[in-house]
């Protein structure tokens, strides 16, 4: 294999690793780190033995990020405040035809599974995104993982019972999420408090992710009253020099504050019965630095 195509082949595959390592770490510079550093791995030697390079790429990028993994796990522990995964710009709709299969992606990567994962061991969590998120048969993640295929669907097993009870219950079409979305702008900006309580489950949850380097709410603030309320008095402050965008984040519509064409925030809502569950609000600027503009 020349070095040309070993780099082409290696490109090929790297929006697919940088999936699966992001799926594994939540956050985009650690997911670029690990691919990058699987990329020094493939190039260092020639690769004329490997018949399934997407296979030998995804085992590769795979162990890199359960190591990453757990040498973040114990930052996040100091973290100040809630942490949410750092927000990916999506396009599903565009590069994926398949519905069936675009929903299982956008399930995989939403901010409400990604802090579910948060709670899963290492190989647990490489388990439930090679098997979950991507279909990877148990013997190709057993090889992976130097496990037996046994071993792996047991891990398997806790993590999808894991995942079962605490992943929030959430409505995944699009046009209703952006309905809603825009609806629930049009309430928190024009001040028209009632509007946006009707809007509101009553249990809803508001987490909040400033790491300490911008305001947001240090703890879960839950009920329709306290979310609301919340939301109306930030609202009512204003933001200098603020506009409105929306994209698609993480498989779903999204909003996107700008402060002085700068980006000051990203709020996402999870939806079920037509209502408004959960309020996501990512504030620290480090996790919004690679939210094109």
């Amino acid at each position: 294999m020349t070095a040309d195509t070993v780099t082409e082949v290696f490109e090929e595959h790297r929006p697919f690793l940088t999936g699966v390592a992001y799926r594994m770490l939540g956050r985009i510079a650690d997911a670029e780190d690990v691919v990058q550093d699987a990329w020094l791995r493939w190039s260092a030697q020639p690769r004329d033995d490997v018949r399934e390079p997407r296979s030998y790429l995804v085992r590769i990028t795979t162990r890199l990020a359960i190591d990453r993994l757990r040498q973040v796990q114990a930052r996040r522990e100091a973290y100040v405040g809630p942490w949410l995964p750092e927000p990916l710009e999506t396009d599903f709709g565009a590069t994926v035809e398949d519905t069936a299969e675009r929903a299982v992606l956008a399930d995989s990567v939403s901010l409400a599974v990604l802090v579910v994962l948060e709670s899963l061991s290492p190989l647990e969590r490489a388990v439930f995104v090679l098997r979950e998120a991507f279909g990877f048969p148990y013997g190709e993640i057993a090889a992976t993982l130097e496990r037996s295929e046994a071993a792996v669907r047991q891990l398997a097993g806790r993590a999808r019972r894991h995942v079962g009870e605490r992943r929030p219950r959430f409505d995944v079409d699009p046009a209703e999420r952006q309905d809603l979305t825009e609806r629930f702008l049009a309430a928190a900006s024009g001040g028209d408090l009632d509007a946006l309580l009707r809007l509101l489950a009553p249990d809803v949850r508001l987490v909040g992710d400033s790491g300490g380097k911008a305001k947001a709410p240090l703890r879960v603030i839950e009920s329709a009253d306290k979310v609301g309320r919340f939301l109306f008095g930030t609202a009512k402050q204003g933001i200098p020099d603020g506009e409105f965008r929306f994209l698609e984040l993480n498989g779903g519509p999204a909003l996107l504050v700008l402060s002085g064409g700068k980006p000051d925030a990203v709020l996402q809502l999870d939806i079920a019965d037509g209502l408004i569950q959960c309020v996501y609000i990512v504030r620290n600027p480090d996790k919004l630095s690679a939210l094109a503009v």
